[in-house]
């Protein structure tokens, strides 16, 4: 029986799986994966798609153009958004190709999730416009609208991506996961009742 074991366990009552080093692996690639590949897609579509800010100087200070405008929200949201998706992505994308799941990968996917979150909003901030608003104002000259910073006001939209990413993860293992097998029916006698 040891030897059985030894050898992968196939002379056992329960399948022990992936070795605990095994799902180590896993885990550190998907988190090196998500945080990289997924914090550079999710960092280029905020750029591409989050509104433009419109700033104007009078010379003195800096003003919003628009001063009921929403763009600002509208920034915070677009992130979120595309925050939720690409978590919910990402999730779906690892279930596939792990579909044994386990706590490793579950703390891969918040990890990597967060990681690739703070490299999306900093890559977004880096692409887009001049950071230093009073050069960028002396630049354009007085009374010439010009576009605010990328910036992320709402901090909490940084867990959007290892939030959705956990749940839909969560999610997917439950409907559609491997299943353990039923202890109470593997030791019933043959033709036994099943227990009430």
């Amino acid at each position: 029986m040891p030897d059985a074991y030894a050898q992968g366990g196939s002379g056992t009552d329960s399948d022990p799986g992936p070795g605990l080093a095994s799902e180590l692996i896993t885990a550190a690639v998907v988190t090196v994966v998500m945080a990289v590949l997924g914090g550079v897609l999710l960092g280029l579509l905020w750029w591409w798609l989050a509104p433009q800010v419109p700033l104007v100087s009078d010379g003195s200070a800096v003003y919003l153009k628009e001063t009921e405008g929403e763009q600002a929200a509208g920034v915070d949201g677009t992130f979120t958004l595309l925050a939720l998706g690409v978590g919910a992505l990402s999730a779906l994308v690892v279930f596939l190709v792990r579909r044994s799941g386990g706590v490793p990968l579950v703390v891969a996917l918040t990890v990597g999730g967060l990681l690739g979150a703070v490299l999306a909003w900093r890559l977004g901030v880096w692409l887009g416009p001049e950071t230093d608003v009073a050069a960028r104002a002396k630049e354009v000259g007085q009374g010439v609208t010009f576009s605010a910073p990328l910036k992320l006001s709402a901090k909490g939209a940084l867990l959007a991506w290892p939030l959705a990413g956990v749940l839909v993860h969560l999610g997917l293992t439950a409907l559609f996961g491997p299943r353990d097998p039923d202890p109470y029916e593997e030791h019933q006698p043959y033709g036994s009742p099943p227990a009430a």
